[in-house]
């Protein structure tokens, strides 16, 4: 081989090379099966003033940017699709667009999505699919554990077992009271209409402390644009 073919062949090497990088980038980039959302606020936005939203913003936040909810993503050859728990839609598999109508402000701005990714974990088939099973379900108001419902990080946390049945995502005792240490009028009003008490330090999840699970990393992605 001369030496012009020679370079003209390293040339295509290595052209193929950064196509196959540039197209790997690309993937690692957009959503993929098993990531999840997390839907954050501040805890002063009076966008979500008098609802759920604040409620768990106030007794599970930190003060900065508090997580509300949390939506697993499904993806397939239609597309990208979000399945959770909500108080609209119950247990539901629902394209993202829809998702991001339904969390779309007051005020027509969005609130912020962080999306996170397990490390080093690879069974999204099992995780995703073990979502898929408890789709039609009612969402859990009473937030106490049980067979026919489930809230946002809890259908997470039931999703997220492995083959020999151990959970990714632990429990932790549940927390409703504000930082004044009281409990804000909205939990008041919804476990009277229940005829339940509030269930404060039963055991539970939420998606502020699931978002600082060691397990999971943040992912640079923008789910606006994704929907476009």
């Amino acid at each position: 081989m001369t030496k012009k073919r020679m370079m003209t062949a390293f040339a295509m090497v290595l052209a193929t090379a950064v196509c196959m990088l540039a197209s790997c980038t690309q993937y690692d980039e957009g959503l993929r099966k098993g990531d999840l959302v997390f839907v954050g606020v501040q805890s002063d936005n009076s966008q979500i003033s008098g609802t759920m939203s604040e409620a768990i913003s106030d007794a599970t936040g930190d003060g900065e940017l508090n997580f509300i909810h949390v939506a697993i993503i499904d993806v397939d050859d239609e597309g990208e699709w979000v399945i959770d728990a909500t108080t609209e839609h119950g247990v539901a598999r629902y394209p993202l667009s829809v998702f991001l109508s339904d969390f779309t402000l007051r005020d027509g701005t969005y609130p912020t999505f962080v999306v996170k990714r397990l490390r080093g974990f690879h069974d999204m088939d099992r995780y995703v699919g073990n979502a898929r099973s408890f789709c039609g379900r009612s969402y859990n108001l009473s937030f106490v554990p049980n067979d026919s419902s489930l809230y946002c990080s809890e259908l997470v946390r039931d999703s997220y077992v492995t083959e020999t049945g151990d959970t990714l995502f632990s429990a932790a005792p549940m927390n409703f009271k504000g930082p004044d240490g009281e409990f804000p009028a909205y939990w008041v009003g919804l476990f009277a209409s229940l005829g339940t008490d509030i269930p404060q330090d039963a055991p539970g999840t939420n998606p502020q402390d699931m978002a600082s699970a060691e397990i999971l990393e943040t992912v640079e992605v923008d789910i606006t644009e994704i929907s476009k």
